[in-house]
């Protein structure tokens, strides 16, 4: 592939969008679709811990004198 610089222009009524470069755009894009990712999947990962620390703060408060449940029951 040679260093050439591909530009796209799209006209929008009176006005003009203009991606200079477009496979560094798409790269650039694309680093900004992972690291959105990175976070989803970061926080995703916080939802099960979140939901077991719930589910054992609820079970403590209205039946403290039952049976402990282990990590293995969620």
């Amino acid at each position: 592939m040679s260093g050439e610089q591909h530009d796209v222009t799209v006209r929008i009524g009176p006005d003009e969008l203009r991606i200079r470069g477009v496979d560094e755009t798409v790269s650039i894009v694309n680093d900004v679709m992972v690291a959105l990712w990175f976070v989803v999947g970061s926080v995703q990962l916080l939802i099960r811990p979140l939901i077991r620390l719930t589910r054992r703060v609820h079970l403590g408060r209205i039946a403290p004198g039952s049976p402990a449940a282990t990590a293995r029951d969620f």
